[in-house]
C-alpha cells in the first residue's frame, strides 16, 4: 500500500512539474539573454519604448546618432527626441547652441 502511495505522489509530483516548466517556457517569449563584454544578463525586449539604448537593427540607435552628431562637429550632444522618422540630436557647435537630426534608419543619414 505505501509502495502504491509512493508511486502516486512521484507520478503527481512529475505531472504538477510538467505544467509549471510549461508555464515558465511560455511566459520567457519577451525575455532575451545578452552575452557581452560585461557578461551575461537578461534583457526584457519591449518594441513600444523609444528612448532605450538598444533599438531594433533596422533603426538609429541614439548612441549612433551622437556618434554621427559629433562627426558633424557637434560638440557634448544629447537626445532631444526620437520618433518612429527622425533622431534629433541637441548639443553646442561652434556657432553657440544647435541641433541636427538625422533619419531613423541604419547608418543616420542627415534628414534635411
Amino acid at each position: 500500500m505505501s509502495k502504491m502511495l509512493t508511486l502516486a505522489g512521484l507520478s503527481l509530483t512529475l505531472v504538477g512539474g510538467l505544467f509549471l516548466g510549461s508555464a515558465s517556457i511560455a511566459s520567457a517569449q519577451n525575455l532575451d539573454i545578452q552575452v557581452g563584454p560585461d557578461g551575461v544578463r537578461p534583457v526584457i525586449r519591449d518594441r513600444d519604448l523609444r528612448d532605450r539604448e538598444f533599438r531594433g537593427r533596422g533603426e538609429c540607435s541614439p548612441r549612433d546618432a551622437m556618434a554621427a552628431a559629433r562627426d558633424e562637429g557637434f560638440r557634448h550632444p544629447r537626445i532631444a527626441r526620437i520618433t518612429d522618422r527622425r533622431v534629433v540630436v541637441e548639443g553646442m557647435t561652434e556657432d553657440g547652441p544647435d541641433r541636427i537630426s538625422f533619419a531613423n534608419r541604419p547608418g543616420c543619414p542627415v534628414s534635411r
